[in-house]
């Protein structure tokens, strides 16, 4: 749960703004997404592997991004 401290003089916009930088930071989204549908381990591991496969060849030069 996102708790927003605003003082009382302070601009309704100014606490929205607050709340909306803090649930950015905190990736809720981001989490709600991923429990949508379940993944299985291996598949997971094989997206991280490809994933450094492809930031590797990045780094080397083989592929431009």
């Amino acid at each position: 749960m996102l708790i927003i401290d605003s003082k009382d003089c302070e601009n309704i916009d100014k606490a929205l703004k607050k709340y909306k930088k803090k649930f950015e930071k905190a990736r809720i989204l981001l989490q709600l997404r991923a429990r949508q549908s379940y993944t299985k381990p291996s598949i997971k591991r094989r997206s991280t592997v490809l994933k450094a496969v492809y930031r590797q060849q990045i780094a080397t030069g083989k592929i431009e991004p």
